[in-house]
């Protein structure tokens, strides 16, 4: 069994003047920080190290495919955990359905503006015809008003 290196002693970090700091972040003047050692096989990470322990000289061609590449790990499956646990894919779910429920309100709503549209123009259509017959029998009425004033007198 390896042994663990002695805990870290916190080390001094020069804090900044009172006048440059924001007023709404406290001052941090110590850190407790542990440099990494030579030769240390302490790794807390979950995804182990491709470069500690005996794999640290390797070359392309002595690279052991067969496990994964790291340790046994199988790293697509150790996110997909990770990624499952991190998202709640509820509100998300939640979210496009309400998304497709406006989307598919909206579009109904487009085609009955549509709809609407090409109603208004058949009854202009109709309505300008009706004027221009109007306008026609207008003329008419005042030619004629015009000869019957001219030989009534």
């Amino acid at each position: 069994m390896l042994a663990r290196p002695p805990p870290a002693l916190p080390l001094l970090v020069p804090g900044k003047s009172p006048q440059n700091l924001p007023l709404h972040q406290p001052s941090y003047n110590r850190v407790a920080v542990s440099p990494p050692q030579a030769g240390s096989s302490a790794n807390t990470s979950a995804v182990p190290s491709l470069t500690s322990g005996s794999r640290a000289g390797s070359t392309a061609g002595d690279y052991d495919s067969s496990n994964g590449g790291a340790s046994g790990v199988d790293l697509v499956e150790l996110m997909n955990d990770r990624l499952s646990t991190a998202v709640n894919p509820i509100p998300l779910d939640r979210s496009l359905a309400r998304q497709a429920q406006t989307s598919g309100a909206l579009n109904a709503k487009q085609r009955e503006l549509l709809e609407l549209q090409a109603l208004a123009q058949r009854r202009l259509k109709g309505a300008r015809a009706n004027f221009a017959d109007g306008m026609k029998a207008a003329k008419e009425v005042k030619k004629d008003l015009d000869w019957t004033q001219k030989h009534v007198t």
